[in-house]
């Protein structure tokens, strides 16, 4: 069981521009041509902030299109947040505040076997780094560049904590890295 971090970002290191849109990403690949329908299988709990849940609701019927639900896990999803947000009917999903440490053993726990998965953002994944929490980061890599907006991982982690165990194109504008963290 691994707590993971999976992710596409920018070549330049963003994740979503300023104002949280991920249209430059839509355009790169076919999310069936990647990794991640394996990687979702092996995933029982996820963990997002709150501003990813927020652009899942804002894109609900997008989302919807595309999965056919306006939330597309059957997993049980903790969402990071100090503020009251309203649920999605039918999701399974906790909210939660506070140090990710607190949280980890029921998020675990609720994932069995399978791994967690840490959706976004980057100071999350940041977070359970910084907790000694975090085991891989999976990062597509995109032909695009956004010069700002939200970064991919704001934390200084100097080698030899993450070591490049795999590398794999997955088109013409994608490539996957995956990293394993070593504390």
């Amino acid at each position: 069981m691994k707590t993971q971090y999976y992710t596409a970002t920018s070549l330049d290191g963003f994740i979503a521009t300023e104002d949280d849109s991920l249209d430059w990403l839509f355009t790169l690949g076919d999310i069936n041509n990647s990794s991640y329908p394996e990687f979702i299988s092996n995933v029982g709990a996820l963990v997002m902030g709150s501003t990813t849940y927020e652009w899942m609701m804002r894109n609900a019927e997008m989302v919807t299109q595309e999965t056919g639900s306006p939330w597309p896990y059957t997993q049980p999803a903790w969402v990071f947040t100090k503020r009251q947000l309203p649920t999605i009917e039918g999701a399974d999903i906790r909210f939660a505040t506070g140090d990710v440490s607190e949280s980890h053993s029921e998020i675990r726990s609720a994932a069995g076997e399978k791994n967690i998965w840490i959706v976004g953002g980057g100071d999350l994944a940041g977070q359970f780094y910084d907790a000694g929490l975090l085991d891989e980061l999976i990062i597509q890599i995109g032909s695009a560049t956004l010069g700002k907006g939200k970064p991919l991982f704001p934390r200084r982690v100097l080698s030899p904590n993450l070591q490049l165990i795999s590398i794999l194109q997955m088109s013409a504008g994608m490539a996957e890295l995956r990293y394993e963290v070593r504390n």
